[in-house]
């Protein structure tokens, strides 16, 4: 292959944005980047080049930036460079070496980016990291988005290499004597990439003769046929899928007869942090008794009557909240309420979200905490009859995720109000009431 007029007409044909601006290599050192570095200076395009020293291979990562350096020099190109204590950072956020070099590299990248106001930020990605990405996906089950695997243009980022296999970037390199340094980790099977692209590879090209480049086309082909795959996705979810308030609601006899069932209900639930292994579970509680439930690391879906929910998993927080004065205001995971005195007003508004409360009756401190299975009040209307809290949410047709978030006021003991649904009998308004604590809750 002729390296460079392939580039040429690979960076024309598929458009890659300047805006006449200078482009911002991602440049290691390694013979991929140091390449894309020689592609782009014969082929006219300006650009920079950013290295970053993660500083996991002592003198050896140094030499890498110097050799980088030199090369920047020679042919008059900016070079922006930083270091990074790779391992330090990796520590205090518990995320893997490699995962952490990658938001390091990207996010100092993007910011030499936006400092400098060049156009975009090239990477050295090739067809065989490409085909090493697809296995990689195929295995984790990642779907339909897997397949296309490494996209050659995504937001601010450009992969204008993903043409060439690693076999053509190394011929040009020997024939045009390009400097470069190897990494030694690269040969270990260490990290999954390494183990793909020595153990997967070699077998798949020899069962299938150019299969990197066979590989290649598929994927372009796979990635036209995503389109198609997310504007149906797309149908699907605008039919089954309605927001109310923070949550999502999915009529369950609406989903369990759409075909194909299991692909549809991956797609539905993975935004929401839900895994391929989960889908049979979330198909199974559309069959299973109200109140059921699956969680992801995020969100949690419900099986209430007639519907699956999808509600945000709520971070802990505190249980018991002192009411110590009014006015005040007090925040809590589910909304906030708003404690004011007021003198009695001529009509009590019907508002689930308000109660008026006969200062007399309401001793401060009062207790803001959340419902505890075992709580009753005398429900407001009822004429002095007592009800379980729990049995008032059934008869209410309360679902799961609301009534964890329900809050009650406790004054000695007495629940006063449940929050948003009623007050208690027992503090209500009376003809011979004149001052009155008003307690507003406004939900998130």
């Amino acid at each position: 292959m002729d390296l460079l007029n392939a580039f040429r007409n690979n960076w024309t044909k598929k458009k890659f944005v300047t805006n006449g601006k200078a482009v911002l290599l991602a440049v290691s050192g390694g013979v991929d980047s140091m390449v894309m570095c020689s592609l782009f200076l014969k082929a006219g395009i300006p650009f920079a080049i950013g290295h970053c020293n993660f500083r996991l291979r002592g003198a050896e990562a140094d030499k890498d930036e110097q050799l980088v350096s030199d090369w920047a020099q020679q042919n008059g190109i900016p070079f922006h460079s930083i270091g990074f204590e790779t391992q330090q950072r990796s520590a205090e956020w518990k995320k893997g070496i490699q995962e952490t070099a990658r938001i390091l590299r990207y996010e100092w990248l993007d910011s030499i980016r936006q400092e400098k106001d060049y156009s975009a930020i090239a990477t050295a990605h090739h067809a065989n990291d490409n085909a090493e990405t697809l296995l990689m996906n195929l295995g984790k089950g990642t779907g339909m988005a897997g397949l296309h695997a490494i996209p050659e243009q995504n937001g601010t980022i450009s992969r204008p290499l993903l043409f060439a296999t690693r076999q053509d970037i190394a011929a040009y390199a020997a024939q045009n004597n390009i400097p470069y340094r190897e990494d030694a980790s690269n040969a270990k099977d260490d990290y999954l990439r390494n183990a793909v692209r020595h153990k997967l590879i070699p077998v798949l090209e020899e069962l299938f003769p150019n299969a990197v480049e066979r590989v290649s086309e598929s994927i372009a082909r796979f990635s036209q046929a995503e389109i198609l795959y997310q504007r149906a996705i797309e149908q699907e979810r605008q039919k089954l899928v309605e927001k109310r308030g923070r949550d999502y609601y999915i009529p369950i006899l609406k989903l369990i007869n759409r075909k194909p069932l299991e692909t549809i209900g991956y797609e539905l639930f993975k935004p929401f942090g839900y895994t391929s292994q989960q889908v049979p579970q979330l198909l199974e509680l559309c069959h299973s008794e109200s109140g059921h439930f699956i969680d992801s690391s995020t969100h949690r879906v419900i099986k209430n009557r007639d519907f699956l929910i999808i509600t945000v998993k709520e971070p802990a927080a505190a249980d018991h909240i002192l009411v110590e004065g009014v006015p005040c205001t007090i925040e809590t995971d589910s909304g906030a309420f708003h404690f004011s005195a007021i003198k009695k007003p001529l009509s009590v508004p019907a508002d689930n979200n308000i109660a008026y409360i006969d200062a007399r009756k309401l001793a401060l401190p009062a207790t803001l905490r959340r419902w505890k299975q075992g709580d009753y009040f005398y429900p407001f209307g009822m004429g002095m009859k007592k009800k379980k809290l729990s049995k008032f949410f059934i008869d209410q047709k309360v679902p799961l995720h609301r009534k964890e978030k329900i809050w009650v006021l406790e004054c000695d003991k007495r629940i006063a109000w449940v929050s948003g649904m009623r007050l208690d009998e027992r503090f209500k308004v009376k003809d011979d009431t004149m001052q009155v604590v008003k307690v507003e809750f406004k939900p998130l």
